[in-house]
């Protein structure tokens, strides 16, 4: 362990990554995939705590364009995500990586409440943690508790997983000649709008000092390489 670059880290996903082919819902096959990437990662080692999105069961934008309240969309989408995080331990401990579900909405008869220090303990007894329920209050998006979640519990970087191996100026399969990044400041991901997490999460993580790692999750070794110190992806700092 003393060999890895980081020790503790955060691993963000978004919801899509345990849908199938249609991008919806939740496929058991996928979310064995993802476990296997994550034991890949355990097996070093390294702490891990997970946040994952909900775009794979609601969009809250769906629900504002037929008039829904923002709090309650928002609710909804964290409803959402304790059960991505229930299907992901699933997958996880039937390969034999214990794993603990915490939620910030409370849902004792399943999932543990989010309690920080519990939380850390957790990781310290060398389980995964996998937090639901986003922030628990709604106008903040899952990269928001993503970022919180990281520096409550003193990971060392916040990991967003995505199916992109970096961040461009553009979107690379609509422009060729688009940049790719190998390291940003946080006021340049900022400035330039790249919409890779939202502004509050990058602006939590810069007054904070929590450096920010844009890789692909698909891409076959990628979380190893940046634990072991490779250049892998982007990083903001």
């Amino acid at each position: 362990m003393s060999q890895l670059k980081y020790q503790r880290v955060l691993l963000k996903l978004s919801g899509e990554a345990l849908s199938g082919p249609s991008g919806f819902g939740i496929d058991p096959t996928r979310a064995a995939s993802v476990a296997s990437i994550i034991k890949e990662v355990y097996d070093l080692g390294v702490q891990i705590a997970l946040v994952i999105g909900a775009g794979n069961l609601w969009r809250g934008s769906l629900g504002l364009d037929q008039g829904m309240e923002r709090a309650t969309a928002d609710h909804m989408g964290m409803i959402a995500t304790v059960m991505n995080a229930l299907a992901l331990q699933d997958a996880l401990e039937r390969i034999g990586v214990v794993t603990r579900v915490q939620t910030a909405i409370e849902m004792r008869t399943i999932a543990e409440p989010y309690i920080r220090l519990r939380a850390i303990r957790h990781l310290d007894k060398g389980r995964v943690v996998i937090i639901g329920g986003g922030t628990g209050n709604p106008y903040f998006t899952t990269d928001s508790a993503g970022a919180l979640r990281a520096m409550e519990i003193g990971a060392d970087a916040l990991i967003k997983a995505t199916k992109v191996d970096a961040i461009y100026s553009d979107d690379p399969m609509k422009n060729p000649n688009a940049t790719r990044f190998h390291t940003l400041s946080y006021i340049d991901a900022l400035n330039m709008r790249l919409r890779v997490m939202d502004s509050t999460a990058i602006s939590l993580c810069m007054d904070n000092n929590m450096p920010i790692v844009v890789l692909n999750l698909w891409q076959e070794g990628s979380v190893q390489q940046l634990l072991r110190g490779e250049s892998v992806g982007t990083i903001i700092q």
